[in-house]
């Protein structure tokens, strides 16, 4: 059995749509890719590092699969090059038939039954990142286990959010956190605990 950790940069009000670049991802008009740049320091590539220093399978919606898949294969020597491009990517996707990226496969079958059967498996952790769609099938069905996020001291008000429509109640436990030099709180959320329902008016 193995475990699934959704990895993602989001904003204050939870936008994890095109932090890389202006051109990342623009659907449904988004103007402000690029957000996270100008926030990033050692300390957050620090953590990066950790996240990815052991190995590690990859889950990716398809809008992601092919931004990854045009950029990682020619940039080789960039830092968290050689891991992505290691990793076995299992890719969600009804309409992509041929996938280019080395160590690549689809999903068989229904995505939530697919991604389970990968959980029973043997072998490294399943990391999402990006794949806002994807995430959000994932909560639905419960398949997420852990969530690795930097959460960035930026507002945005529309995009693609990290806890949308697949959303289901339910508490979570802080296992690490940490601020950086530039405001971004990197924390690890463990998924499962109870909500803490109460009254102030006790």
């Amino acid at each position: 059995m193995r475990e699934l950790i959704v990895s993602s940069f989001i904003t204050l009000d939870g936008v994890m749509q095109a932090p890389g670049g202006p051109e990342e991802d623009p659907e449904g008009g988004f103007e402000h890719g690029g957000w996270s740049f100008g926030y990033w320091d050692e300390q957050m590539q620090e953590r990066m590092g950790e996240w990815m220093s052991k190995p590690f399978d990859l889950v990716l919606g398809r809008k992601t699969y092919e931004i990854f898949a045009a950029y990682w294969p020619q940039h080789r020597d960039e830092p968290g090059a050689e891991p992505l491009n290691k990793a076995t990517k299992h890719v969600a996707s009804t309409t992509l038939t041929d996938l280019e990226w080395e160590n690549s496969k689809l999903i068989e079958g229904e995505v939530p039954e697919g991604v389970r059967a990968l959980k029973e498996e043997d072998g490294p952790e399943l990391q999402v990142q990006g794949s806002a769609n994807l995430i959000q099938t994932l909560l639905e069905h419960g398949l997420v286990d852990e969530f690795r996020l930097m959460v960035f001291p930026v507002v945005l008000g529309k995009g693609k959010r990290l806890f949308d429509g697949g959303t289901l109640p339910e508490g979570l436990d802080v296992t690490s956190s940490q601020v950086s030099s530039t405001g971004v709180i990197t924390a690890t959320y463990r998924t499962g605990a109870e909500i803490k329902y109460g009254s102030f008016g006790d």
